[in-house]
């Protein structure tokens, strides 16, 4: 198929036609159910619901709640990449947004918006060396122009590189501006003729083009500089109104959302369209292509040194397509792969040494390791307020001005940072963590988690069996003396109970007094449980090392109680609560989870109680609760106590402590019928049925499973779900329910070897559908020296110089490799 766009360039497409539509009244008739008189009516369709509804919407299918393979981000660092190669900070300069132009070579910043240019050199001031006004033509006869596009041209001598500045206007003139004096070097006026959109270095080419697709390239000859007012320019003929364009390799790279541009394919299931031109050589045909699936608008493209051969482009609805660039043998470019990298728009790319940074809508910078399946998140930060990063690019001057790789990224809060591309301050923190025996002591210390699903039953309730009326006495002497004792119970309340539920969702999660003692308002069911199990402490502890309830919460059959020895708490502290809701869309807490923390010496440890999605079919919907459980940013953050957490942050989010407890009814359930689990169960075959328990699959299994960073015991008991009450009886009712493994604890550590298991089990009560479960650990605890903390570092960022000279070299290569230098 070939096809001819509106200035005459012809274009090549494999793209195929859309099949011709069938006439209306063409298609079958739908299929139609006759129901005799006194038959029985078919069943009343099921209304749709989330996880908001009873806890046993066992029928429902979850396809709705498809959860896209994201990348994992479980050890992302949140730690922004600061540089600090500039003599003076980049924070006093702004510029506009969506009209604002910038331009960066080493200390050379240049920044237009409308009529005016300011010029930075951040070697000697923040404030711009030469501040220039269109309305004075610069110094030439060319009045009012508006600066459009802007780039550093290539120079032969080093010395001069970064100090010629091309600019291209509305009115379609070209002009370069010497930056070290602030003056005009040479111009073109409307050569262009229409608006300049964007400007491009190629080794020691320039290239401009604007809004109606005329292309121009500017070639000196070998061995002279480019001369802007006397080189005939050569000129290429695109599409016109691309709304991204993008010189990648030596190939142009542009698609625009408009239909009339070429952008979509009416009647196809793919686009948008994205269109390459060889622009290098004369003659060459541009292609249409198609990526293998719908997607968003392109909004950005890069190349990657890892990955040669291949163009990385970023789309509004948060996907990212991998194109080959075509062979030698005249092979096409194609998209050989879309990933899904967020929920939210991708606005921004740029492959920097070997990882591939984008810019999000709400203000987050993220790096993705590509070399795994699914993609890895290293590094993930805010850099522009929760505002849309607008555009991501990479100084390449900065290797050989500053020797530093420095990014830079603009946001709509008008603000320009500028990032370390090699993200040196991790390699750092990774040599401190190989080296923190020699400035921490450790020492050790036992938890105690216990987690129950009580079934609305009342502490009054434990009456009858021996197991039942010495549970807390048992289970909290199942381990000598623990040093923190975590009660993490569900459905305290019944959540079938309009009103009960009603006056939690009112009254519940209230902040506590500073002593960590409830509300008066709360529920009655939650204070006769915290009385009982205070009593159960102190009966069952021994007399001379007493507890005290340090966290307490409730949110909606959710119970959260926290002890710690006496002799301990006086090493605490930055405790802190939060609730995350996640039934009916996050909006009702009847599932959701109750997370606490506190910072023991140096070291964060964090506890969560969660009650997920309940269900047999229901994984994904449990990993969308997990997803936004470990992703919540509302515990308190403590950005002067950075030394406790991990990953660069501030204790505002679950994955920055550095031990990490989950307890809860989880809800997975085992992929089998339930005569086979019942019959392995009366065969003690426990092996087989852990092989389909869908938490340890997902674990396995699925590589964006947000818990699949934790770890978890040996299933050595037999699944705690769901008996008849007061019975050991399997269910017996109308929906017979298979047994599963629905409660859990599981575990997360930087260092592994830090926490240890000490047992796994369930105890017998009977008042519940659930019967309860227990683990403790042993864990291991630091206490820093920051004097000798601070020279080891000194000595890693010592080593660090060295690496980072040797990966400069390597990442220099590339942009050598790419024209770009």
């Amino acid at each position: 198929m070939v096809e001819q766009d509106s200035q005459g360039f012809t274009e090549t497409s494999s793209v195929t036609p859309p099949p011709e539509r069938k006439v209306f009244g063409s298609h079958l008739p739908p299929p139609t159910r006759t129901i005799a008189l006194g038959d029985k009516l078919p069943p009343a369709r099921r209304a749709a619901s989330g996880s908001g509804s009873s806890s046993e919407s066992e029928e429902e299918d979850d396809t709705k709640f498809k959860v896209e393979l994201l990348p994992d981000a479980s050890r992302a660092s949140r730690r922004p990449p600061i540089v600090d190669c500039h003599n003076y900070s980049e924070f006093d300069i702004h510029v506009q947004a969506y009209s604002g132009v910038v331009a960066v070579s080493g200390h050379t910043v240049a920044v237009a918006s409308g009529h005016h240019l300011r010029v930075y050199d951040l070697s000697i001031s923040a404030s711009p060396t030469w501040h220039l006004d269109s309305k004075d033509g610069f110094g030439t006869k060319l009045k009012d122009f508006k600066v459009m596009a802007m780039e550093f041209r290539p120079t032969l001598q080093h010395e001069d590189r970064g100090h010629f500045l091309w600019i291209g206007t509305k009115d379609g003139h070209l002009i370069e501006l010497d930056v070290r004096t602030g003056t005009v070097t040479a111009m073109r006026p409307a050569i262009h003729v229409h608006v300049v959109t964007h400007m491009f270095r190629h080794g020691q080419s320039m290239v401009s083009m604007d809004n109606t697709g005329k292309v121009l390239i500017f070639t000196a000859p070998e061995g002279t500089d480019l001369s802007l007012a006397t080189l005939q320019p050569r000129v290429v003929r695109i599409a016109e109104k691309q709304e991204f364009t993008k010189l990648l390799g030596s190939q142009l790279w542009t698609s625009t959302r408009d239909p009339n541009g070429g952008g979509s394919v009416p009647g196809a299931s793919r686009g948008p369209y994205v269109r390459v031109y060889d622009i290098f050589t004369p003659g060459a045909v541009g292609r249409s292509l198609l990526p293998t699936e719908h997607l968003g608008a392109v909004a950005a493209g890069t190349v990657l040194a890892s990955h040669p051969g291949h163009v990385f482009l970023a789309h509004e609805g948060g996907n990212i397509s991998i194109w080959s660039t075509g062979d030698a043998d005249g092979a096409p470019p194609q998209c050989v792969e879309v990933v899904k990298v967020s929920t939210s728009d991708v606005l921004s790319l740029e492959g920097v040494n070997e990882r591939l940074w984008a810019g999000s809508r709400k203000g987050l910078i993220s790096a993705y390791d590509i070399t795994t399946k699914p993609w890895t998140v290293t590094n993930c930060w805010a850099a522009h307020k929760e505002l849309p990063v607008l555009r991501l690019a990479v100084d390449t001057w900065s290797m050989e001005k500053l020797d530093r790789l420095v990014v830079y990224s603009v946001g709509r809060d008008e603000q320009l940072k500028f990032w370390d591309g090699m993200l040196g301050v991790d390699w750092i923190e990774q040599e401190l963590l190989k080296h923190e025996t020699e400035f921490s002591a450790f020492r050790d210390m036992t938890v105690l988690i216990v987690s129950w699903n009580v079934d609305s039953a009342k502490p009054d309730q434990l009456t009858g069996t021996a197991e039942t009326v010495n549970f807390l006495t048992d289970v909290l002497q199942s381990v000598d003396s623990p040093d923190v004792i975590v009660f993490g119970m569900q459905e305290l309340i019944d959540l079938e109970s309009r009103k009960m539920a009603a006056k939690t969702v009112l009254l519940g999660g209230k902040s506590k007094s500073t002593d960590g003692a409830l509300s008066q308002k709360v529920s009655t069911a939650y204070r006769k449980w915290h009385d009982r199990l205070v009593t159960a402490v102190r009966c069952a502890m021994p007399i001379d090392s007493p507890y005290t309830v340090t966290h307490t919460e409730n949110l909606v059959g959710l119970f959260t109680c926290i002890f710690v020895k006496n002799a301990e708490r006086i090493r605490l502290k930055h405790t802190a609560l939060t609730t995350v809701k996640r039934g009916m869309g996050g909006r009702y807490g009847n599932k959701g989870a109750i997370i606490g923390r506190f910072v023991v010496d140096d070291t964060s440890v964090c506890f969560i109680n969660c009650h997920l999605a309940a269900g047999q079919h229901h994984v994904r919907q449990r990993n969308r609760d997990i997803q936004d459980i470990v992703e919540d940013d509302t515990l308190h953050a403590q950005p002067d106590e950075l030394i406790a957490y991990i990953n660069g942050g501030d204790g505002s989010m679950v994955l920055d402590h550095e031990i990490v407890f989950m307890n809860g009814d989880m809800n997975y359930r085992i992929d089998q019928r339930r005569e086979a689990v019942v019959a392995s169960i009366n065969a003690g075959d426990l092996e087989h049925l852990v092989i389909h328990d869908q938490l340890r699959k997902e674990m396995k299994f699925n590589r964006a499973f947000r818990a699949r960073t934790f770890s978890e015991g040996p299933l050595n008991f037999v699944p705690t779900y769901k008996y008849d009450r007061r019975s050991d009886e399997w269910d017996s009712s109308e929906k017979a329910r298979a047994p599963a493994w629905c409660d859990r604890v599981l575990w997360r550590s930087l260092v592994p070897e830090r926490v240890t298991q000490l047992h796994y089990r369930r105890w017998e009560p009977n008042v519940s559908d659930h019967r309860p479960i227990s683990s403790a650990f042993r864990i291991t605890v630091k206490q820093v020296n920051h004097e000798a903390r601070a020279k080891v570092k000194a000595r890693a960022q010592e080593r660090w110089k060295a690496v980072e000279r040797e990966r400069l070299s390597g990442a220099l290569q590339h942009y050598i490799d790419q024209m770009m230098i």
